[in-house]
Formats: structure tokens, sequence, C-alpha cells
């Protein structure tokens, strides 16, 4: 088949066929129900590059690839840090589905993966949200949780304030309470990190009890959001436990310097949507998810990307 005979879903055409809600529920019906997904393959492209490929499939139904290249630098060039694109194929016979704009997938699965673990860890009326980044991934955790909780406080804080400020307007603009900050608070019910840190930015003395802290970057060992005490007073859940003990670096840090053992890591995102873990369980609990990205969340956005085409 040629490739111009199946559709092409650029970044305008992604996000209208993934909303919110319908992408969180397709999300929790993945992890509820698994698919193949090995851990990514990745290597080192360049002096800060890095290509990613994530399959997945299962064999009644589909099966995906997306490639991710990754160069932080990129930032400083005013181009965006991630690029990606994604395929859809049928499983049982390897027909191309679709091809979709990676970027987009990406940053709403991600979004969409967070505010699902926050279903069952974040407080229900929690309406103060401080987030940490401003980049793509960081707009769309605004929106995410703005549509599954109450918000009334979206503070933002970025290592470029101006970034940060620009995020804050055009979220404003589209109707959500959102305003940059000088320096981050604590203080706040639900704490998203989403940036490219190799350092800690949220230190575990300042997290007050009942808070739910969600660590999306740090998706390679030598990065880091968190430091060790916000992990040992949390508990801690990750989005699989193969993904963030091999690339997580708020985990595997906190690892190797002995603050938390394996055992802290109390359940996968799978065991709370299949009941077998009850997530949070006390009003004062603090709470932290740790993602580093599954593949079987890409196949599960493309999935109902797929099912908005004509036929």
């Amino acid at each position: 088949m040629a490739i111009s005979s199946f559709p092409m879903l650029d970044r305008e055409a992604v996000a209208p066929a993934l909303p919110w809600p319908p992408l969180i529920d397709a999300t929790a019906a993945m992890f509820r129900q698994g698919c193949e997904s090995p851990l990514r393959h990745r290597h080192a492209v360049g002096p800060d590059g890095t290509l990613l490929l994530m399959p997945a499939w299962r064999a009644d139904g589909f099966t995906g690839v997306k490639i991710v290249q990754v160069n932080p630098g990129n930032a400083a060039r005013g181009a965006p840090a991630v690029n990606a694109t994604y395929l859809l194929s049928r499983a049982g016979d390897g027909v191309p589905v679709a091809l979709l704009d990676g970027g987009e997938l990406t940053d709403r699965r991600t979004a969409a993966t967070s505010v699902l673990a926050a279903r069952y860890l974040a407080r229900p009326g929690s309406g103060r949200l401080m987030l940490l980044g401003s980049g793509r991934v960081a707009a769309a955790l605004a929106e995410c949780y703005a549509s599954a909780f109450p918000l009334t406080d979206i503070m933002l804080w970025s290592p470029r304030a101006a970034n940060a400020q620009a995020l804050a307007e055009r979220l404003a603009a589209r109707g959500l309470p959102a305003r940059a900050v000088a320096t981050p608070t604590f203080d706040a019910d639900i704490i998203a990190a989403a940036t490219l840190a190799t350092r800690p930015l949220i230190p575990g003395t300042a997290l007050r009890p009942g808070a739910h802290l969600d660590l999306v970057g740090a998706y390679r060992p030598d990065m880091r959001e968190a430091d060790g005490a916000a992990l040992a007073r949390a508990t801690l859940v990750v989005d699989t436990r193969a993904g963030a003990m091999a690339e997580a670096g708020d985990i595997v840090q906190a690892l190797a310097e002995g603050t938390i053992g394996p055992a802290h890591v109390v359940a996968e995102l799978a065991e709370l949507c299949r009941g077998t873990h009850p997530g949070r369980r006390q009003i004062d609990e603090i709470t932290a998810f740790k993602s580093v990205g599954w593949a079987g969340e890409d196949l599960a956005a493309a999935m109902l990307a797929a099912s908005t085409l004509p036929g």
C-alpha cells in the first residue's frame, strides 16, 4: 500500500481526535486489559540527542510503533525538544491504518495517564495545581487536570520565567485559572512536574499532608525532579515497574541512595485500574505517581484517534 493511501493526522487533527475524558477512559481500559509492549529501544544520537522506538500490539487488534527523537538543546533554539511520529497498523495483515503526529499524541496520552493516576491518588476536591514546566506536556497537563478536577488556581513555574508567563497567558485565554509564579509553592493539592531537570526541584520536607505528587519528567536515570525524601514520604505508584526501575531517575537515584527500597513502590497503575490496589486510603496521605511512558498508552491513544476516521 502506498504511503499516501492511508490517513495522515497532523498535530491539528490529532488534538480534536483525542478529547480528554474519552482519552482518559481509553487509557484506563488499556491499563486494565494490557497489551504486548517490550521496553523502549533507546539509542544515543549526537552529544545530547536520544532516539526512542516504542512498539506495542494486540494480536487480535492493532500494532503500533512510535519513533521519537529527544533533543533538549532544541529549547535554546526555539524548537520543540521532542519530535515524534506514530504508525498504527492492523495486526492481522500489517496494513497501515494511520500515521499520526507523535508529538501531540505523546503530550495528550502523557497528561491523560497522569490524570488517570490522580483519579485514584489525589483528593477528589483538589483545587490548587502547582505545575513545574512550561512546554507542551505542561500545557497538556494543565488542560487535562482542569477537565477532571475543580481547579481554582493553576500556578506555573519554569526556570525560564518568560516561558511560564507565556503559557499562563495562553491557558488563561482558554478560560483556565492560570498564573505564573516567581518561585514554586509546595502547599498545593497537586504538584505536577514536567521538566528536563537533572537536580531535584521538589523537596520532600516541603510537601504538606494530603498532597499528590505527579512526576512526569526524569525519563532517564540521570534526571530528577524530586528528592529521595519526597518519595520516602509518599505512597508511590508507577506506570510500570519495569520501566520505572530501569529508567525513572527519581526512583533509580533514590534507590541508589538507600532513601527508599524496591518495596516502596506499592503498585503499578494497572493494579489501581483493576481494583487490586485502592490508591489513596487517607485524606492526609501524601501520594506520588512516577511515569516514564508506556507504549500501551500510545497504542490506546492511536486506536481512539483512528476510531474517529471515516469508514
